[in-house]
């Protein structure tokens, strides 16, 4: 009788098991989903934040080099073309195709960047996947803004 209290204390029932495992796949099922929209979220943020660096670049060189920098956003070929005063193309950077841009008008969608840090100023919403962003470039002092709506 010694034998059967030692092996039925070493393991476990199959009803312990089965409860566990329960459990397990019910947690999974509950982060997995929240895993996801976060992942979302950050690749979002990421888009985002290059773009708007992007953006202070251009003003930081406009500043530094006392020459006007002109970021031109074209929607057709998702790209960001920045260009000196003296239509120079410096560099362009294309823009993900998750990434879609709305400007409040047309005229937003080409931001002047001026020697003594001000700027044409824009107003752009930013979205990428179910998470959008607005961006700002004040036209007084050239600060690039992005805040989550």
């Amino acid at each position: 009788m010694g034998n059967r209290s030692e092996i039925g204390a070493r393991g476990f029932t199959l009803i312990e098991l089965i409860v566990t495992l329960l459990v397990v796949a019910v947690a999974i099922g509950l982060v997995a989903p929240a895993i996801g929209r976060s992942t979302e979220g950050v690749r979002a943020r990421a888009e985002v934040a290059g773009f708007s660096a992007t953006l202070r670049h251009a003003r930081e060189q406009a500043i530094t080099t006392r020459q006007q920098h002109t970021v031109v956003v074209n929607l057709i070929d998702r790209k960001l073309t920045v260009v000196t005063g003296e239509d120079e193309v410096r560099w362009t950077r294309a823009f993900p195709a998750r990434l879609t841009i709305q400007a409040a008008t047309p005229s937003a969608l080409t931001i002047r960047f001026h020697p003594q840090g001000t700027s044409s100023g824009s107003d752009l919403r930013l979205t990428s996947g179910a998470v959008t962003y607005h961006v700002t470039v004040d036209a007084v002092t050239g600060r690039v803004r992005n805040q989550r709506e």
